[in-house]
């Protein structure tokens, strides 16, 4: 399935289908999943980067055990909106990913979400040890639950007044 949009989601995710949200990096793939509600995201543990094949069985494993309906990637947006090598990476990652799953995919600005997961977890007093094993899930929570917190804010905006 192609690259969607997150205001596509809801028709996507009915009869109990949950979300999951990526952030990618460079050592280990952040997973982080939604509850069937919609409401909260989970962080789960990251996938440690090996070589594609290994690391999309695993993904693709994974987002089955978790009845996952689609998929929200950080894309790794620049300060000045522009995207560099990480962002195209994250397209790259989507692109060969859609070779092997009919899961959507969505592309969500993840700018200083590596630094607001982090300050969550020195705030939650985890030593730099354990927030090392725990940012990139983290990052994929923070990034989830904006991608949630929109769904939540668009059936809002469509519920009548």
């Amino acid at each position: 399935m192609p690259v969607i949009e997150a205001t596509d989601l809801p028709d996507i995710l009915a009869g109990g289908r949950t979300l999951a949200g990526l952030d990618l990096g460079d050592k280990t793939i952040g997973i982080a999943v939604s509850d069937r509600g919609l409401s909260f995201a989970h962080p789960r543990p990251v996938i440690v980067r090996k070589k594609f094949s290994i690391d999309a069985a695993a993904l693709l494993e994974l987002l089955k055990r978790e009845n996952v309906g689609a998929v929200v990637i950080g894309l790794p947006v620049n300060m000045d909106g522009s995207e560099g090598p990480r962002a195209q990476a994250s397209r790259a990652f989507v692109r060969n990913m859609a070779r092997l799953t009919d899961l959507p995919f969505v592309f969500w600005d993840e700018r200083l979400s590596t630094v607001a997961a982090e300050r969550t977890l020195i705030e939650m007093d985890f030593s730099r040890k354990k927030r090392a094993g725990k940012i990139d899930s983290a990052a994929a929570a923070f990034i989830l639950q904006g991608v949630l917190d929109r769904l939540y804010a668009l059936g809002e905006d469509s519920t009548p007044k």
